[in-house]
């Protein structure tokens, strides 16, 4: 069931309603606020490039200074060899980029996901989704998906010679927040080097400094072979990117020529946008406080009710002890003025993925609504 909140408008930590009421925001748009509402240098860029140009030609036939700009700071704030980035207008999109580049790249057709994987939601993405009733009402899907299970590293053996590539979440998001663990993504990496296999890093949600870090598989010591990005890249407006190296993205330059084209992808107002967000992320000490934040969730979010909280940074889910609870939590916070949300495919799960800019005095009044409707709970009708 929507929320039905109808919204008069936003800005910093704070959505309000059309009767005035303010609503602290824990959700950030589903991690794509990255510097909240209305960051006045996102607002700024944006203004500016309206003003010079909006659309003029499909991606890629102009030179287009904000795009230029956008994919040049990303190249050098990334590791060797990610440095050529094609953008589009989503995260699905440029999941779909990315397998159509290691299949084109390597000759193969088989990918292998992860059970409870989300990659988005178009026919290529929903064929390394890891959920089968989420999407077993429109197969037949895209053929030689094969799925393992995130942190098994036995079933690493699975990854062949006929593998094209592995995708994977660096974070698994809709799973529940679940982070890798015991070097699992370094070992998937070097599985892939093995047989010749491209890795394919999901960082559609724990990208562009949620983590602490600018990207999260720096956490976790693992440079893909094909970045995917987007959500808070665009500081709420519509993006997504793939990266990869320029040896690997030639690939879809020719047989066939236009390998992956877009009318939208790298718009100029977009792409000023995401030059703004990225910069203000890049060059601000917000990604330094991030872990001191994720402590403050983690310090005043102690109840009996809340089993576990999962997660990096301000990527974070609470376990409670059953769906039923999640939702009558999610729908008294936000009559008390929270917003909350939940995660796809774990449901005793609730969201907490605030703004980056959110300050410690916020968090802690975000949190405080928690434990106070937690509290209130009749456990009896929620058990």
């Amino acid at each position: 069931m929507p929320l039905a909140m109808e919204i008069s408008h936003a800005e910093g930590s704070y959505i309000y309603d059309t009767d005035g009421k303010a609503y602290l925001d824990f959700v950030a748009g589903v991690s794509a606020c990255s510097l909240g509402h209305r960051h006045p240098k996102v607002v700024a860029a944006v203004k500016k490039q309206l003003d010079a140009y909006m659309h003029v030609m499909v991606y890629g036939e102009y030179i287009l200074e904000p795009a230029l700009n956008l994919t040049k700071l990303l190249a050098n704030h990334l590791p060797d060899p990610l440095e050529t980035t094609y953008l589009t207008n989503s995260g699905t999109e440029a999941i779909e980029g990315a397998l159509k580049l290691a299949k084109r790249y390597t000759g193969r057709s088989e990918i292998i996901a992860a059970n409870k994987a989300y990659h988005g939601n178009t026919m290529g993405s929903m064929s390394v989704m890891g959920l089968e009733k989420n999407k077993q009402a429109y197969r037949p899907l895209i053929p030689d998906v094969r799925f393992i299970d995130f942190n098994a590293e036995d079933q690493l053996v699975h990854i062949t010679s006929k593998t094209a590539a592995v995708i994977l979440e660096t974070i698994q998001g809709g799973a529940g927040f679940i982070e890798p663990g015991n070097s699992y993504l370094k070992k998937v990496r070097q599985r892939c080097e093995d047989v010749g296999a491209l890795l394919i890093l999901d960082e559609i949600q724990p990208g562009i400094g949620r983590t602490g870090k600018l990207f999260g598989f720096e956490h976790y010591k693992c440079i893909p072979d094909i970045l995917v990005t987007g959500k808070g890249l665009g500081g709420g407006m519509p993006i997504g990117a793939f990266t990869s190296s320029n040896e690997i993205m030639q690939a879809l330059s020719e047989n066939p020529s236009l390998g992956h084209i877009t009318t939208f992808g790298g718009h100029p107002v977009i792409a000023a946008a995401a030059f703004a967000t990225l910069t203000e992320i890049i060059s601000s000490n917000l990604m330094a406080k991030i872990e001191e934040k994720e402590n403050i969730i983690k310090k005043h979010l102690n109840h009996p009710l809340i089993k576990k909280i999962n997660g990096k940074g301000l990527m974070l889910a609470a376990i409670l002890p059953s769906p039923e609870i999640v939702n009558n939590v999610i729908l008294k916070c936000q009559e008390e003025g929270l917003i909350l949300f939940w995660l796809l495919f774990e449901p005793s799960a609730i969201r907490i993925t605030p703004p980056l800019t959110i300050d410690n005095e916020e968090l802690i009044k975000g949190c405080e609504i928690i434990i106070k409707v937690l509290n209130t709970l009749d456990l009896s009708k929620n058990t």
